[in-house]
């Protein structure tokens, strides 16, 4: 825990999450489970356990597991526009019935999921990639919006650049904006942060920690990437509505389009096993990446990354990763504010 130890960090998003810094653990699908979550928030983070699509019991199992771990808050992450309505309301009954008190939601505001879990005095998270889906996400009752930018790996809803859209949103809500997409260390929480936003929302920060549910394999790849190593494709998209754009590491898939990275009908695209968790199949050009528990063509698979996947030179506990943020960025803030002073006086002095 680091409560007290970063002044300079602490926003009105910690008390009303119930964390000590303001970074957040993105929901990665398959990725961000109990472990990994855990260590976050044991950090003074704020983790979210990653649901999409995922069966009631498996919800079940890492939420209990999560706080057996820690007693720490946190929240679930599901995707209403991507998932089954059936599967969508166990999904949902699931977290309610086990007493879970926060959600994140992300792609097209479904009003109906954020009416349903604020009814039960839940809080919600929803991540937005346009301001019209920021707008849209506040009227239906969301309490903290996450500006997601085009940097950001995994999943990307829009087509600008983070702080751009953050500026945009901020300049509209009253309510608590986070910023997601290329943030990986502490330069990027202090930019964020003096920019007026609430935190950040880190992915591929913590999807290379040791905790993190991802197979080395993938790990190993992000060591060893640079920003340009990283495309924006919708190839990958099997599981997803048309049009669901990824970013990802380049690969034997990509490098096979060419310049053809976009417009690809899911309808068109061959349904190939090409690896397996246990005996459930992952099939080429789905929206699946490489886990633990994954075994077969990794390298074919979807390699995500954020297009701060330069700055990651290894591969660290979690809750180093919470640390080195925040120290460098309350080391960067206290610094720009001391200079601040001192220019205000040298000024004066001159008057």
């Amino acid at each position: 825990m680091t409560d007290g130890l970063y002044p300079a960090l602490r926003t009105p998003l910690c008390d009303l999450l119930g964390c000590d810094v303001p970074i957040l653990l993105a929901g990665m699908g398959g990725v961000s489970r109990w472990e990994l979550a855990a260590a976050v928030a044991k950090a003074g983070g704020y983790p979210t356990l990653g649901m999409v699509r995922e069966a009631p019991e498996l919800i079940e199992h890492e939420v209990q597991a999560l706080r057996a771990a820690t007693g720490r808050s946190f929240a679930v992450n599901l995707i209403p526009a991507a998932t089954d309505p059936d599967l969508l309301d166990a999904q949902i009954a699931c977290c309610l019935d086990l007493g879970v008190r926060a959600f994140s939601f992300f792609w097209d505001v479904v009003p109906s999921a954020v009416e349903r879990v604020k009814a039960a005095g839940c809080l919600v998270l929803h991540q937005v990639g346009t301001v019209q889906a920021a707008r849209d996400a506040e009227a239906a009752g969301a309490d903290v919006l996450i500006a997601q930018g085009i940097e950001a790996g995994g999943h990307v809803h829009g087509r600008i650049g983070v702080f751009a859209l953050a500026a945009e949103i901020l300049a509209g809500t009253r309510l608590p904006v986070v910023v997601s997409g290329g943030i990986v260390e502490g330069r990027g929480l202090a930019a964020a942060l003096a920019m007026g936003s609430a935190g950040v929302h880190c992915g591929t920060a913590f999807l290379a920690t040791a905790e993190s549910f991802a197979h080395d394999a993938h790990k190993r790849r992000l060591v060893a990437a640079h920003a340009a190593d990283t495309v924006l494709t919708d190839i990958f998209v099997l599981n997803w509505p048309r049009g669901a754009a990824v970013r990802v590491l380049a690969n034997s898939v990509t490098k096979a389009l060419g310049d053809r990275l976009l417009g690809h009908d899911p309808d068109a695209l061959s349904r190939e096993s090409i690896a397996w968790d246990d005996d459930v199949a992952r099939l080429r050009f789905s929206t699946d990446s490489p886990l633990r528990t994954t075994t077969g063509d990794l390298e074919a698979m979807a390699l995500y990354a954020g297009q701060g996947v330069g700055q990651i030179t290894d591969v660290v506990p979690a809750g180093d990763r919470v640390r080195r943020m925040a120290d460098e960025a309350a080391a960067l803030l206290n610094r720009f504010r001391s200079d601040g002073c001192g220019h205000k006086e040298a000024r004066h002095g001159e008057e």
